[in-house]
């Protein structure tokens, strides 16, 4: 059995903002020097740091390994990096329950960072491969015919996360697979603005308690120690105004019912019963997880695809669940899920073998607002939904959080996560 002993994270901001000066090494620094401090223990307890991050510096290779020798870590320390897309921080747990399901150690950090400031621009390879021209020349004449073979196409860069975000196996980017089930599930502008705005409004009505989340970071005299994309005066009349991204024409999918571009890290302190024997309480536990596969081009469905499988390894139901944290990747994209949970005929058309629930419980979901409001740094995100819950569990007294997000390339993740009493 997994125990969850610490929790913690950095605040998240949008892209270009308050942490852009904190590449993913530091993020993930700050935040796991403030989980040792908070759970006072010996650095040299922990048998191994496993990181999800899926914009990977280039001048931090296994960022994970940087990140615990930045952080103080002992060289012995071993370190590694997971990479399953918007589900990394999730893989970073069920890595560990793995890990010490093998018995290769009993005391893990787990979690996920990401600086989407620092996503690169990229040169195309026609001009990478005229620089290596220039480069390898070697008389006057040589380099001047590599200089003019350049043409300004040439120096005009491919946007890294747009690159990213883009999946490559069905040429469509996120916000493509968004507005396709929007289409096919027919879920309105309206309805997706209204969810987004819910979002915003919960989360800022939970600002007190997302700070029982966050640890502060000092950067050049300041504290940042809040979310900073919440939108306490988000209407329906402001998100009118946006124009739809992914298509212009006729598309529904705005950046204002769309997850933010955000930096931030989120990690968890977790492990095997022994380590209760050097004073750490667990507040949680990991009662299960699955990991399903479906059509890359609806990959917004996949929280479904995993809990049907969830479902039907343990005897759970959604119904249990008494929170629900969903990642709102996109309004279209959730309020498509809810749709089709509760649909037989479009739980059909896309392959679930039945219906989840008769109803879904809206209610229960994201209280203290999502992705739409706090952001989505990708490599973390899904530690965050699994912190968050074990946070809001405790705060409610309440005993057993779902945990779910869809994942790029046509996956889905979910873990039932369940309180100690």
């Amino acid at each position: 059995m997994l125990y969850f002993y610490k929790t913690t994270r950095t605040a998240f901001t949008k892209m270009g903002s308050q942490l852009a000066a904190l590449d993913a090494v530091e993020l993930g620094k700050y935040a796991i020097n403030s989980l040792i401090n908070q759970a006072d223990i010996d650095p040299n307890c922990i048998d191994e740091v496993i990181l999800g991050c899926v914009s990977q510096p280039a001048h931090a290779a296994n960022i994970a390994r940087v990140v615990s020798l930045r952080a103080g870590l002992s060289e012995e320390t071993v370190a590694s990096t997971v990479h399953r897309n918007c589900a990394s921080g999730m893989e970073s747990i069920t890595t560990a329950y793995e890990r010490m399901s093998a018995n290769k150690g009993s005391l893990f950090i787990i979690g996920g960072t990401e600086s989407m400031s620092h996503c690169p621009f990229l040169y195309r390879s026609s001009a990478i491969q005229k620089f290596a021209s220039l480069q390898r020349a070697k008389t006057p004449f040589t380099k001047l015919q590599a200089a003019l073979s350049f043409r300004p196409r040439d120096f005009s860069p491919i946007i890294g996360l747009k690159l990213g975000l883009t999946d490559p196996y069905t040429g469509l980017n996120m916000g493509e697979t968004a507005e396709l089930l929007a289409r096919e599930c027919e879920i309105t502008r309206e309805q997706q603005d209204h969810f987004a705005m819910h979002s915003h409004l919960k989360a800022h009505a939970a600002a007190d308690a997302l700070q029982s989340e966050i640890s502060p970071i000092y950067h050049h005299g300041k504290s940042i120690h809040r979310d900073n994309g919440i939108r306490s005066d988000s209407s329906m009349e402001k998100l009118a105004k946006l124009r739809p991204v992914f298509d212009r024409r006729a598309g529904t999918v705005t950046a204002g019912n769309s997850s933010q571009i955000t930096d931030g890290a989120a990690v968890l302190l977790v492990g095997s019963a022994s380590a209760q024997q050097i004073g750490l309480e667990p507040i949680g536990r990991l009662r299960a997880y699955s990991y399903a596969g479906l059509d890359p081009k609806r990959m917004g469905l996949g929280p479904l695809f995993a809990m049907e499988k969830l479902f039907k390894d343990t005897g759970l139901q959604l119904e249990q669940a008494d929170l629900i944290e969903l990642n709102e990747a996109f309004a279209s994209q959730v309020l498509a899920c809810a749709k089709v949970a509760e649909s037989n005929s479009l739980s059909k058309r896309f392959g679930l073998e039945r219906p989840l629930c008769s109803e879904f419980p809206l209610d229960r979901l994201n209280p203290r607002g999502g992705s739409i409001a706090l952001g989505h740094p990708v490599g973390a995100t899904g530690a965050r939904l699994v912190l968050s819950a074990l946070d809001q569990l405790k705060a409610n007294n309440k005993q057993h959080a779902l945990t779910t997000l869809c994942i790029g390339g046509g996956q889905g993740a979910a873990l039932w996560i369940e309180r100690l009493s």
